[in-house]
């Protein structure tokens, strides 16, 4: 599906470039762009094995790749042999000796590498087999790859919109009187994976604010029935491929009032105004800016309390963002979410999210799922 000797290649140039002998990259979304090894669904404790920490690989500039899997790791965890070197650390194995081994074989005197995700005790023992004096964070090198997506990696994430817009459609009509958060998140759940999501994206938040007293799926609160006239914001995403979609939508429970129409309308305006800027060339905050003005131009500005967006991929959250601190300027085929909200406390809050990718006249939304107003009367 994915072409790895190609990103391999393009890897290789930039370690050339910036003078690196050697990345090392720990299981990520870095280590499965550039060669399919699948990560784990994350879980809440840490699930470890044996010489767990020296999981990962090795690359060097036009050089084949070497892998060391701990024994567990290759018997439950690897769905594919990689091309590339595989080093098999069992249980009874010197772990640190062979990490060690595999680190002294890289040649030269240049920087070497580590990625964001790799355990501290891969990095001090790497130190300790290569000289601490020549490591550098190496996660940069491959996330500048990622940033622009080809024709496959747009269809996967395509693949994965499709996924939460199923379960929206599904989800939708459940917000009446009564309901509960946590219900709506079991609910949204159970069809994501049944349109195909290997797993949520990010933990799937239902709420109708920010304030303690705001039904919220991560409080007690989530376990409170709803009464009409609640204004529900969902947020949640799917994985498909290795790919991550991200949504929001906004359901009213009851007939919503017109000061509440009024502002829904601000809020597909930033959407929109948001999109348009997004196009070659301009700069990740002048994008923000755009999708902040209409909300700013209606008094709104202090409830509008976060970035328009973030890069989206095989991470769900990726550099660079659409914030007011990130000057980075976009390129065609840049992926983004496009997700202004507006909450005031005490009275409502609501939201919409979809995915754009970069191009020439404005960004070209990814999602078909209709943006209008859902109310449940």
């Amino acid at each position: 599906m994915f072409d790895y000797a190609e990103r391999q290649r393009r890897l290789s140039e930039r370690l050339e470039s910036e003078g690196v002998d050697a990345l090392f990259l720990a299981p990520s979304a870095d280590l499965e762009y550039l060669t399919g090894v699948e990560r784990q669904v994350p879980n809440f404790g840490e699930a470890s094995y044996a010489h767990g920490w020296v999981t990962g690989a090795f690359f060097r500039p036009h050089r084949d790749p070497v892998f060391l899997f701990p024994r567990m790791f290759v018997a439950f965890d690897l769905r594919e042999q990689p091309d590339g070197e595989v080093v098999v650390v069992s249980e009874t194995d010197d772990g640190t000796a062979i990490f060690e081994r595999v680190a002294g074989g890289i040649d030269g005197s240049g920087t070497v590498a580590v990625g964001d995700r790799a355990w501290a005790e891969a990095t001090l023992h790497l130190g300790e087999a290569v000289g601490f004096e020549r490591l550098r964070a190496g996660s940069r090198l491959v996330n500048e790859l990622r940033r622009v997506k080809s024709d496959e990696e747009l269809a996967a994430i395509g693949r994965a919109i499709e996924t939460v817009q199923r379960a929206m459609a599904a989800v939708g009509p459940l917000v009446v009187p009564g309901a509960t958060m946590v219900e709506l998140v079991e609910a949204v759940e159970h069809e994501l994976r049944a349109a195909g999501s290997r797993c949520p994206s990010f933990t799937t938040h239902i709420f109708t604010g920010l304030g303690d007293e705001d039904f919220d799926s991560g409080r007690a609160t989530g376990h409170e029935p709803i009464p009409a006239g609640t204004s529900v914001m969902f947020d949640f995403g799917g994985v498909v491929d290795g790919y991550c979609s991200d949504f929001g939508r906004t359901v009213y429970c009851g007939e919503p009032p017109q000061d509440y129409l009024d502002t829904y309308e601000v809020m597909l305006a930033a959407q929109e105004g948001g999109r348009a800027a997004a196009r070659p060339g301009v700069p990740a905050r002048e994008v923000n800016a755009a999708c902040r003005a209409p909300i700013e131009e209606a008094g709104l500005g202090e409830h509008f309390r976060h970035r328009m967006g973030h890069g989206i991929g095989m991470d769900v959250h990726e550099r660079p963002f659409l914030s007011t601190e990130d000057e980075t300027p976009l390129e065609a085929g840049m992926t983004f979410t496009d997700e202004p909200s507006i909450i005031i406390p005490g009275r409502y809050g609501l939201r919409i999210e979809d995915i754009i990718v970069v191009a020439e006249g404005g960004g070209r939304k990814l999602n078909s799922y209709p943006a209008a107003l859902a109310a449940n009367v």
